[in-house]
């Protein structure tokens, strides 16, 4: 599916950074930065320009290859890795920040995932996650199409158990972000640090 849908000339959800990611990159100090689900690498591109050692992981290829591209015209580097995030290894204690934007995965993918982020992240590595709430899918203005594959606030405390969360809110906004994620959206933000 992922492969079909970036399979264009165009970047679907755009060039520019996630709005959420890029209102708190001085929280962030550049390192060692995992991207998950990065698809076209918009984030990762944006993280690379300020500093960090990017590592973008989605299970799309051809997504990856327009992220590398972004990267060579905005002039900086990035390293990708197609990977399924079911069984993709996160190294204990080797990460500085984990980004996490719009990554809808199936629950029984995404709680061993965050475990894993958790103990991926060093003392005082930061997660910064943005994603679709369950009150997305009356709005129908982008993300999955199942309540399953929502975030909750709720959730994601005890999935990211361990961590410090700095901000936690479940929210409305206006996202703009190409052409899946466009109008009002019902959100959930989260900025977590490990102690």
């Amino acid at each position: 599916m992922w492969d079909q849908r970036y399979d264009t000339a165009e970047y679907v959800y755009g060039t520019e950074p996630n709005d959420f990611l890029a209102s708190n990159i001085s929280e962030l100090t550049p390192g060692r930065t995992l991207c998950i689900a990065e698809g076209e690498g918009r984030n990762a591109v944006f993280l690379a320009e300020h500093g960090h050692e990017v590592v973008a992981v989605d299970a799309s290829a051809v997504g990856l290859e327009k992220a590398g591209r972004l990267a060579s015209e905005r002039g900086v580097k990035i390293t990708t890795i197609v990977a399924d995030l079911a069984c993709f290894d996160i190294e204990p204690g080797s990460w500085d920040t984990v980004v996490s934007i719009f990554a809808h995965l199936p629950p029984e993918i995404r709680r061993p995932l965050h475990k894993k982020i958790v103990q991926g992240l060093r003392a005082g590595g930061k997660l910064v996650l943005e994603a679709y709430s369950p009150e997305q899918i009356k709005l129908g203005t982008g993300g999955p199409p199942v309540v399953e594959m929502t975030m909750s606030l709720d959730a994601l405390q005890e999935e990211f158990d361990g961590l410090i969360f700095k901000h936690a809110l479940e929210l409305e906004r206006d996202v703009v972000e190409g052409q899946f994620h466009t109008g009002r959206g019902a959100v959930v933000q989260v900025i977590a640090v490990k102690p």
